[in-house]
């Protein structure tokens, strides 16, 4: 884990105290952060995880134009022997 030293000040931002956070961390304005006082005077800042956004297919329906439904004789497949069926009647 990479730990790094900066000097900041605390400041008043309306009713609230703030901290500058300086430049060159993997933050990005409008995180969300679960801070931890101790003893009244040491912070930490965790990330809040945040669910996985879902992914909108109808954004992308139609965009790609030049494919082709599969045709049904194409989603067949032979019957073959599986690895794990031969395994099972040599345990039997």
């Amino acid at each position: 884990m990479d730990k790094r030293r900066t000097r900041t000040r605390i400041f008043k931002s309306g009713n609230s105290l703030a901290v500058r956070i300086p430049a060159g961390t993997n933050l990005t304005a409008g995180m969300e952060m679960d801070l931890t006082v101790e003893h009244g005077m040491f912070l930490s800042f965790e990330p809040v995880h945040q669910p996985k956004r879902k992914f909108n297919v109808a954004k992308v329906a139609g965009s790609a134009k030049a494919l082709n439904y599969i045709k049904d004789e194409d989603r067949l497949f032979e019957e073959r022997a599986l690895r794990w069926d031969r395994e099972a009647d040599n345990d039997g």
